[in-house]
């Protein structure tokens, strides 16, 4: 048997050329393999490999050189042209645990929104900002790799 698992991989904002297709998490979104565009690595034990990560936006405003408020964004995607599947080891079980590491961006993203409602506005901003991100995105690994560890990479399907 193949041992089968997707991967997360975390790509931002400021990686990607700004002309590579994104998909943005929605709650009416479910992933098909057609969306898995990137070519198959025949040479690792995976099946699938789901690209996805969390990017972030944000502006100031300010006056006197004091920032006096902000908006951001947070967006979960995923990269089709950085995911790919094995056709002949892929199914329908597979594709829904590819989902799940886009469902658990997702859920991230939403942590990140939370934590960014609470911070108060101050100089230091930008750099809470990039580290909320920084911190987000280490948690986010944690929790795929922990997915990936307690499923044995989608072959335990309880």
């Amino acid at each position: 048997m193949y041992k089968i698992f997707g991967l997360l991989a975390f790509i931002g904002l400021l990686l990607l050329p700004s002309n590579d297709e994104v998909i943005v998490w929605r709650d009416d979104l479910r992933l098909t393999w057609n969306q898995f565009k990137a070519a198959p690595k025949t040479d690792r034990a995976a099946a699938a490999l789901t690209a996805s990560g969390i990017t972030f936006e944000f502006s100031t405003s300010e006056t006197d050189q004091r920032i006096v408020s902000f908006k951001a964004k947070v967006v979960a995607h995923f990269y089709p042209n950085k995911s790919w599947y094995i056709k002949e080891q892929s199914d329908a079980y597979i594709l829904a645990h590819e989902q799940l590491h886009f469902d658990l961006t997702e859920l991230y993203a939403r942590k990140f929104r939370k934590q960014i409602s609470n911070l108060k506005v101050s100089n230091s901003l930008k750099n809470e900002l990039r580290s909320l991100h920084e911190t987000i995105n280490k948690e986010l690994a944690i929790t795929q790799n922990t997915y990936d560890r307690e499923t044995d990479h989608s072959i335990i399907k309880e």
